[in-house]
């Protein structure tokens, strides 16, 4: 059966999952608490909504914030930092996570992770990866939900495609944009969060969830450059790596460059559902 909700609390409650997450989960009737590690600045830009200090790196702040809780939660990433060992560090958050929720008597955990590529993956997809692993072999059963692009004002890859189109006359096509990939839109992903509260959830387990079509990047481009009137000349130069091709995108993208470089390595082999029964 499914689950009757008490309380939720959502880490990352300030950032572009979180920000959109609130809202649809309020109207489903649920009480929200979010948790951030500087709750003063989003107090004032949402004062209705519930903010607790804290941080996946403090175990005892995470202790706090899921008093009274029955789901939990887990949209933050260690790579946003950029910094040496982020992935390791990751790794530790999510145990902490999943022992906090434990001891606190959370009765599950959603976790928003990403597809696995058919190829090796980059660092930050494998640390996506490692850390629903880690969710998922805790003592509070874990739903972990993997989506691609997520396309909306705020996600870091859809940032970077709309720049790309937006501002480049033309484009120098590596071969990494021949694979392909299934961009989401950021409400079908909150849609599937908010389910993700009240299906029945026996035990761990993760699904993919893929938006309607596989297109390449070359596609993608193409597509998001036509919505804007554009049509850029482009040129393909298959030798192009990935690192490479992260310099080049530093100089038209708004997008953190440290960001951008892990997201854009993580492009070498097709990124399409593998078990997208979710919806």
């Amino acid at each position: 059966r499914g689950l009757t909700v008490g309380r939720i609390v959502v880490t990352g409650g300030a950032g572009f999952i979180g920000q959109h997450l609130h809202p649809a989960l309020v109207k489903a009737g649920h009480r929200v608490r979010c948790l951030t590690r500087s709750p003063e600045p989003s107090r004032a830009r949402w004062p209705d909504r519930d903010w607790v200090g804290g941080d996946v790196g403090d175990p005892g702040s995470l202790a706090r914030a899921m008093e009274g809780c029955s789901t939990a939660y887990y949209l933050v990433h260690g790579m946003a930092a950029a910094k040496p060992g982020w992935a390791g560090e990751e790794l530790r958050w999510a145990g902490d996570f999943a022992e906090a929720a434990g001891q606190a008597g959370v009765r599950r955990v959603i976790y928003l992770g990403g597809v696995a590529p058919r190829g090796e993956p980059s660092e930050h997809l494998r640390s996506r990866l490692q850390t629903g692993e880690v969710l998922r072999g805790g003592r509070v059963p874990c739903l972990e939900l993997r989506a691609g692009m997520i396309i909306g004002t705020g996600s870091a890859s859809w940032t970077i495609v709309r720049d790309l189109a937006a501002r480049l006359p033309g484009m120098v096509l590596p071969a990494w944009l021949s694979h392909r990939s299934e961009p989401v839109a950021v409400d079908d992903v909150v849609a599937a969060l908010v389910a993700g509260a009240r299906i029945a959830l026996p035990g761990g387990t993760w699904w993919d969830l893929p938006g309607p079509e596989a297109l390449s990047g070359k596609e993608i481009l193409l597509r998001v450059a036509a919505v804007m009137g554009r049509r850029p000349v482009l040129l393909d130069v298959p030798l192009v790596t990935p690192r490479l091709s992260s310099h080049w995108i530093r100089l038209v993208t708004r997008a953190d460059f440290g960001l951008a470089r892990e997201l854009v390595e993580g492009l070498t082999s097709d990124l399409v559902a593998s078990r997208p029964g979710y919806w």
